[in-house]
Order: structure tokens, then C-alpha cells, then sequence
């Protein structure tokens, strides 16, 4: 049901690449040997939230935010 509100959607990239980052900042040969395919949207993911940082964490507190006191 993700698929179909937007927000929804929006919540589930941003967690999504908020993991990823995380996953990799741990271990970096999980995501590195996987670049192409279908398995290289990860790691993709991954250095949106290592090279984007600031601004996925605005993006994470808006989006609590809104979570939070908008529904």
C-alpha cells in the first residue's frame, strides 16, 4: 500500500537509504561487491546517504515531523 501514497513512498526511500548507508558504514563488502545489477540499487542507496548526509537528515526530521504532528 506504500506504492499507491505518496508519502508512504517517500518515508520507505528515505528509510531505505538512511539503512543502506548504515549497513555499509559497518560493513563496506556487503554493498561494495554488488554495483551493478539489481543488488547496485543498495549500494546506490548507500552513497545517497553517505555523499547527500545532510541533507537526508533534513529529510528525516520533515518527514517525522510530519508523521508526527500532520496525521
Amino acid at each position: 500500500s506504500a506504492i499507491f501514497n505518496f508519502q508512504s513512498l517517500l518515508t520507505v526511500i528515505l528509510l531505505l537509504i538512511c539503512t543502506c548507508a548504515y549497513i555499509r558504514s559497518l560493513a563496506p563488502s556487503i554493498l561494495d561487491r554488488n554495483k551493478t545489477g539489481l543488488l547496485g540499487i543498495f549500494w546506490k542507496c548507500a552513497r545517497i546517504g553517505e555523499r547527500k548526509s545532510p541533507y537526508v537528515a533534513v529529510c528525516c526530521v520533515v518527514m517525522a515531523f510530519s508523521i508526527l504532528f500532520m496525521q
